[in-house]
């Protein structure tokens, strides 16, 4: 018995942590769409620099795991041509595998390896050093000035992120594949594109925009979980970065389920 109330309230304690979650995406939306007048200038540039921290500091690793991708998968693709027929898989692997798939989930993880982490913990030292508090005492609400500009950021930065991954992945591959003129850039671009459906594209910018509040409210969530000892820190630290993988694989699922099944 006592396992399955060990199992019963962790079931509940996730639900609980899911909808709270969902709470903060929805209020992080609802301020971008609705809200957004009072207070503007100093939630607008809490977004920017967000934006920037989590995006734009992120070009330079995500351009060299980008390339280095891009020729890896080029590199067994050229192996088995061959066997499959010619050149013209080309485009329709890195479709399946970039676009659609690895693209998204790829920008998400480096995401959460970079912003995810540093938001938690900059929040759970807020919330130790009472900064929050402090803010409360003011009358500016925590959610308006904390968490909407960072969910809002993380998303932003994720859809462009995923853009440039996949774009960088793709022309890095043609590295490796023009590499002895094996084939032409004209072939390379116009194989992929023959493949790439407005499907494709809708899937994958879509993941990329959930994915990123996912990863925002997620870590805004945990940060602000903790409570007055230091020490919980880098424990709600590492429960938003396994929160944020699960739940970005899971809806990565979900959505892959409902596109192409």
């Amino acid at each position: 018995m006592a396992i399955f109330d060990f199992l019963g309230k962790a079931v509940l304690s996730f639900i609980y942590d899911l909808y709270k979650i969902g709470c903060f995406i929805i209020s992080s939306v609802n301020t971008l769409l609705f809200n957004l007048t009072t207070g503007r200038r100093a939630v607008s540039k809490v977004i920017y620099k967000q934006i920037y921290f989590t995006g734009i500091e992120a070009f330079y690793i995500i351009s060299w795991i980008a390339v280095i991708f891009g020729i890896i998968i080029i590199t067994q693709v050229i192996s088995i041509l061959p066997l499959i027929g010619g050149e013209r898989f080309i485009g329709q692997i890195l479709v399946w595998v970039v676009i659609r798939e690895l693209g998204p989930v790829f920008a998400a993880i480096i995401i959460i390896a970079r912003s995810g982490t540093a938001m938690a913990a900059e929040l759970g030292s807020m919330q130790v050093n009472n900064e929050v508090t402090a803010l409360e005492a003011m009358g500016i609400e925590p959610k308006r000035y904390l968490v909407a500009p960072r969910v809002i950021g993380t998303a932003v930065s994720a859809f462009v992120l995923t853009f440039y991954f996949e774009l960088i992945t793709i022309l890095g591959g043609y590295l490796l594949a023009g590499f002895g003129k094996r084939i032409t850039f004209g072939v390379y671009v116009s194989s992929v594109l023959e493949t790439m459906g407005f499907m494709d594209i809708i899937a994958s910018l879509l993941k990329s925009i959930i994915f990123g509040l996912i990863i925002g409210a997620v870590a805004t969530f945990h940060g602000l979980r903790v409570g007055r000892s230091i020490t919980e820190i880098p424990q709600q630290t590492t429960q938003a970065v396994i929160s944020s993988l699960f739940l970005v694989f899971v809806v990565d699922g979900v959505i892959t389920a409902i596109f192409f099944m």
